[in-house]
């Protein structure tokens, strides 16, 4: 700690990133990544940027990004003044916690969820409330539904869904409680990995006016090295984005960033393969995991979150490591005899299962 911080720095518990180890021969179970290459489109839209005139990364991009504001809008029915865009959803969470999220009021979201929302609070002052899952893991959208400070409505509510570590996914009519019981409080919905099972809320925003719903592109389009993300929501609420953003940075996405992610947009038949890769995969594992007497919850995201009634799960990740393979554990608690694993190849969770049959022998 030096004495030039200042006490917003001091107070701060960043968060920890999942690890990027450099190990050969490493099978990466740890950080939800998809197993799978990005689109040859989206590869191709930058080959075609470069030889176009690579002279022109010299060049500011587009502040707007209106190419990409475009795609998102036509592939999910909305306009473009319902959609911001920004350098990774997680940019895009720092800017609505800035912009939407009541600072005068606490703020609610799980007690196991996406372990940026406290930090985000930490870093902006937000006060918030950590409102406990279900015995099963589940949001009870019920808990969500009254008055939480001097008699008034909460100052936002946030949960990612399918939910994260968890994965367990809240059906849209529970949303639709939630913005109904807080009309005058933003909703957001972090939808990184609801393409692998879940329905989206973007069908909502019409229909809402509260209602932000943020994704990304790092998971089931296999950016996650470009960084792009993307929020839709009533124009009120973008614009609120906008202003914050354009206060901090006005040209988040670079030129191939645009590109690419316009070209993974468009290619509708690659990501629905890679989605159905995955989620064959995520079932496949799931019962070779129960064969091995694990519990594992369900799951409509790109990683499942298991535990064994008879071993330690910290032992079980050290063990993992041991032979090359990388899962993530978490030691908070409730969850920490959980490991979460993102779900790789046929090859690497054949593998996995493979070295826990061994270790639990």
């Amino acid at each position: 700690m030096s004495r030039f911080w200042s006490k917003v720095v001091r107070d701060l518990t960043p968060y920890v990133p999942g690890e990027q180890p450099k190990i050969a021969n490493l099978i990466k179970l740890n950080t939800n990544e998809n197993p799978y290459p990005p689109s040859p489109k989206a590869l191709a839209a930058i080959e075609a940027e470069l030889d176009g005139d690579a002279a022109r990364l010299r060049l500011y991009p587009d502040p707007n990004a209106d190419l990409l504001k475009s795609a998102i809008a036509k592939r999910h029915g909305v306009t473009t003044a319902q959609v911001f865009v920004g350098n990774g959803s997680d940019e895009v969470l720092a800017h609505v916690f800035m912009a939407l999220l009541k600072h005068e009021a606490p703020i609610l979201f799980p007690d196991i969820s996406y372990s940026f929302y406290p930090v985000y609070c930490g870093l902006y002052g937000v006060p918030y409330i950590q409102v406990p899952l279900a015995e099963d893991f589940t949001i009870n959208p019920d808990d969500y539904c009254g008055q939480t400070w001097n008699g008034e409505q909460c100052g936002g509510i946030i949960f990612p869904n399918p939910n994260a570590p968890t994965g367990r996914l809240l059906p849209l009519a529970a949303i639709e409680q939630m913005l109904k019981a807080n009309p005058d409080a933003v909703v957001v919905v972090d939808e990184a990995y609801v393409d692998f099972g879940g329905e989206t809320a973007i069908s909502l925003v019409d229909r809402y006016d509260n209602l932000l719903v943020v994704h990304t592109l790092s998971k089931s389009r296999s950016l996650a090295g470009l960084r792009v993300g993307f929020a839709v929501g009533h124009p009120d609420l973008i614009e609120a984005l906008e202003r914050v953003k354009n206060s901090f940075n006005s040209y988040p996405l670079d030129r191939l960033a645009i590109v690419a992610a316009v070209a993974a947009i468009e290619d509708e038949a690659h990501f629905a393969e890679c989605c159905n890769k995955v989620i064959a995969t995520r079932d496949t594992l799931t019962a070779d995991l129960a064969s091995l007497g694990f519990e594992v919850l369900p799951s409509a995201a790109n990683f499942i979150f298991a535990r064994h009634p008879q071993r330690d799960a910290a032992e079980l990740a050290k063990a993992l490591r041991e032979r090359s393979i990388i899962v993530r554990h978490f030691k908070l608690p409730r969850i920490d005899q959980f490991l979460r694993i993102t779900i790789g190849t046929d090859g690497e969770c054949q593998a996995l299962v493979t070295a826990l049959r061994e270790i639990l022998a």
